[in-house]
């Protein structure tokens, strides 16, 4: 595209938010909307336009990206007099950005490509690196799709962060579910661990320090171990989508006859999270699931 692409962003929350003010500070013309319309609109202003339907906003985009929490959520957007479709016009690049299952965005794009008369062809493009990372407008962005459709959403992704294109469509999701698998590892290890420390008489504080001078240093430590040490769940990642999330990598196991017993095993251990409703809090939750069910 030979000026900035019209961005639409559909789901400005605590990812969604900070990324459509880095693309509209990149020079992109930015529409956003949400359901709950007092979340777009904190947005307005500062080059950030609010579309009252996903209609409105699809009409004034080349480029969708879509910060929902699965497809489901985007497939109802699409039909009807409001719906996305209804707004399309021209040749419109949808960008899934959430964390969904490859076989499921890929089955998607090819019902968008019916639905629309091949005007919208869709990319994965999940990202990760949580809230802060979005804040700072260094994410980083898994990507997968056709050449062509992937080149004309590139300098829109970069404004959010470092995208890297990793093969054909669902190559995104496929990478995000590895992503998730370690995360959620890594998450579970900490929290086992700093019970291990707590009823050792270790402070935690002192722990973490330790660990973070060591081959256990890690992104992951560095973002929960405050968290872990004062037991404050206060939420910035919730840990509801895990479960769902490491569904979508065994799904991908299963298409490639990959073995994954230890995703097998907390996949188990965030579902009884979510049964003990502790899933809208953070992730770190998880210490406080351990704890009482040890």
């Amino acid at each position: 595209m030979s000026t900035p692409p019209r961005v639409g962003l559909l789901g400005p929350g605590l990812m969604g938010a900070p990324m459509a003010s880095h693309i509209s500070r990149a020079g992109h013309p930015t529409t956003v909307w949400a359901r709950r319309r007092e979340a777009a609109a904190a947005l307005a202003g500062d080059g950030i336009t609010v579309a009252d339907t996903p209609a409105a906003l699809a009409a004034a985009s080349d480029v969708i990206v879509a910060m929902l929490p699965d497809l489901p959520h985007l497939e109802a957007l699409t039909a009807g007099p409001d719906g996305l479709w209804a707004g399309v016009a021209g040749p419109v690049v949808l960008v899934v950005s959430s964390t969904v299952s490859p076989a499921g965005v890929r089955a998607f794009a090819a019902r968008a490509a019916q639905e629309t008369d091949g005007r919208v062809r869709v990319i994965d493009a999940p990202v990760s690196g949580g809230e802060a990372k979005a804040i700072d407008g260094t994410l980083s962005i898994m990507v997968g799709g056709p050449d062509a459709d992937v080149a004309d959403a590139w300098d829109v992704l970069s404004a959010c962060g470092s995208p890297t294109h990793l093969g054909p469509l669902g190559a995104g999701a496929v990478a995000k579910a590895c992503n998730q698998l370690i995360v959620g590892a890594e998450v579970a290890a900490l929290a086992e661990a700093s019970l291990l420390a707590r009823d050792a008489g270790i402070d935690l504080a002192i722990l973490f320090d330790v660990l973070d001078r060591g081959l256990a240093s890690s992104r992951v430590l560095e973002q929960k171990r405050d968290k872990l040490t004062s037991a404050d769940y206060t939420v910035s990642g919730p840990a509801k989508f895990m479960a769902k999330d490491l569904r979508f990598a065994l799904e991908a196991a299963h298409a490639s006859e990959t073995a994954m017993p230890l995703t097998e095993f907390l996949r188990g251990q965030y579902e009884g999270l979510n049964a003990a409703g502790l899933g809208d809090l953070d992730i770190a939750v998880m210490q406080r699931y351990i704890d009482d069910h040890q």
